[in-house]
């Protein structure tokens, strides 16, 4: 059927309206690109180490003049970034019991040494509530007090009972101010090590030897001469069957034994 002609050309006159309100785009104005996502870069990492994220790094090493089995992992953790917690479970746990108790921790290494019944030896303390007793005249302690992390010798600063909020201790101490505190090695073998360490700008360092292992002797020796590490202070944790690592860009790496303490780094 034919369309009437005063319809028609009431069409066209709206057609002409609506063709009168568009305003061509000047051959100078391009069309605005559409928004694209900005990512934030990783931080640029020291030579040989690894970016991770925002405040932590990583590194596989070789000590100088040992075998492949005694390689190291180490994650190099700045304050500034990160925060750290000591965590005592009732029970001993596995790594992956740790990481389902701790879902917020971006990781965790084993800390104390414990008994046969599993309470912790040493002292621990987690957000300022203490559990057992400090060593006397032995070894070392982590420890945060007013919001600082810090490496410290039982023997050259022993604990008073000053307040603390987080700390996990055990032995032996491992460098003292740069130096090597060397055991004795008839008492001395090799075995997995669990270290946390700190470094002449503040950062604190976690390493663990997830093959053989190495004697105390040899990890006080790598520990006070590496530069790449800079260690000033460093305590040994609990090893052999107990060390356990759980951490960004790195498998997770299951103690033999179940441990009942933990010292875990958050985002801040």
């Amino acid at each position: 059927m034919k369309r009437p002609l005063h319809i028609t050309g009431a069409l066209l006159k709206a057609l002409l309206l609506v063709g009168c309100n568009l305003v061509p785009l000047s051959p100078s104005q391009p069309p605005a690109a559409a928004p694209t996502a900005t990512l934030t870069p990783l931080p640029t990492a020291a030579p040989g180490w690894d970016a991770v994220m925002l405040g932590v790094e990583r590194r596989t090493m070789i000590p100088d003049g040992l075998s492949p089995l005694s390689q190291v992992i180490v994650y190099r953790l700045d304050p500034q970034h990160i925060t750290f917690k000591a965590h005592a479970a009732g029970q001993p746990l596995r790594v992956g019991e740790w990481r389902g108790a701790l879902p917020n921790a971006l990781g965790f290494v084993n800390a104390n040494f414990f008994a046969p019944d599993n309470t912790p030896q040493g002292l621990v303390v987690s957000d300022g509530s203490a559990l057992g007793q400090t060593y006397v005249n032995r070894g070392g302690m982590f420890q945060v007090a007013d919001g600082v992390p810090r490496v410290r010798s039982l023997i050259a600063e022993p604990y008073r009972g000053e307040e603390l909020e987080q700390a996990v201790q055990a032995f032996p101490m491992l460098v003292l101010d740069r130096q090597p505190i060397l055991q004795d090695p008839r008492a001395d073998r090799t075995s997995r090590r669990t270290v946390v360490a700190q470094d002449s700008a503040g950062r604190i360092i976690l390493l663990v030897t997830p093959l053989l292992g190495m004697t105390l002797n040899e990890m006080a020796t790598f520990l006070s001469t590496d530069p790449d590490l800079d260690v000033v202070h460093a305590l040994n944790l609990d090893g052999g069957g107990s060390t356990m690592l759980s951490a960004p860009v790195a498998v997770e790496m299951p103690s033999f034994d179940p441990v009942p303490v933990v010292l875990a780094f958050y985002a801040r």
